[in-house]
Order: structure tokens, then C-alpha cells, then sequence
């Protein structure tokens, strides 16, 4: 008799596909929203091999929808012949109406910016987190550094003894 194999648990951390870590350093992200993406297959393949860069992206607004700028999804060699793969293009990101004319006051009225901070896996659809920002001035981003290498500091004095 033939068992079914067991699905192996991963930890939380490993579903994060990838980071964006200077957006917390340049913006004061104040609220965070999960976002679907509208992606081609190709896209996805290279997602799965880990072909992507977000460090560069950001979000824009435009008639009522937001889209998703500058993120590099590196095209596989192997992707379809019948499609011609753009790494750059400008991808629809599926929010409410109600979550996107909240983030379209924020921006307008409140100086806001709306930057993507990290992609995961949630199931089996891939997921975008968004980030609700405003920029930091550089003697924020100095007390920032300031800050981490107190606390790193401090576990290492913690850890001694």
C-alpha cells in the first residue's frame, strides 16, 4: 500500500519571494495593504525561479486603478515563443475601489507615496504588499542607522552575557 506524501511545513518567512528593504529606509511607511498582481505566464515562471527585483518599483494611480512601474521580472530563457516578454511593463494591481480611493486621498491631499515593499506567496497566487509612505529627510535615515546599530549592539552585550 502506497502512502500520500506529506506536504513539508515552511516556515512563514520562506513564502517572501522578494524585499524591498530601501523603501522602509526612505519612507515612514505608515499603513500597508496586500494587493494581487495581473501577471502573463511567463512572468509567473520567472517569478517561481526567482527572476525579480522590486527595489525600483512603485505605484501609481491613474483613472480609478493602480498600477505597478518598474519592477524587473526577468524573462526565462525557455518563456513562450509566441509572446514577446517585456521585463518593464506596467502591471495592473487588483485592489478594492474602496482601498484605492483611500490611497488616491493620501497621495493628493497628505503628501503620500505608495511604494511596493514586498511579493509573496499566499496559497498559490502570488501577492504584493503596498506601502502607504511618506520620505524621510537624511537625518531620519541617520537616527534610523543610528538606531539598528544600537539594538544590534545591545543583543550582542545581551548574548555575552
Amino acid at each position: 500500500m502506497q502512502m500520500a506524501k506529506q506536504k513539508k511545513k515552511t516556515p512563514p518567512g520562506s513564502r517572501t519571494i522578494a524585499l524591498n528593504k530601501t523603501a522602509r529606509f526612505n519612507y515612514f511607511i505608515e499603513d500597508t495593504l496586500e494587493a494581487g498582481l495581473a501577471l502573463q505566464g511567463w512572468e509567473v515562471k520567472s517569478i517561481r525561479a526567482g527572476r525579480i527585483n522590486i527595489k525600483d518599483s512603485f505605484v501609481m494611480l491613474e483613472k480609478g486603478e493602480a498600477w505597478l512601474y518598474n519592477a524587473l521580472i526577468t524573462p526565462l530563457l525557455s518563456a513562450s515563443s509566441h509572446v514577446v516578454p517585456e521585463s518593464t511593463r506596467k502591471r495592473k494591481l487588483l485592489l478594492h475601489a474602496h482601498e484605492i480611493s483611500r490611497l488616491q486621498g493620501a497621495t493628493e491631499r497628505k503628501g503620500y507615496t505608495v511604494v511596493s515593499t514586498a511579493m509573496y506567496w499566499k496559497t498559490n497566487k502570488i501577492k504584493l504588499e503596498i506601502g502607504l509612505g511618506k520620505g524621510k529627510q537624511l537625518h531620519d535615515k541617520r537616527s534610523t542607522e543610528k538606531e539598528r546599530d544600537w539594538n544590534r549592539e545591545k543583543s550582542r552585550v545581551l548574548k555575552k552575557s
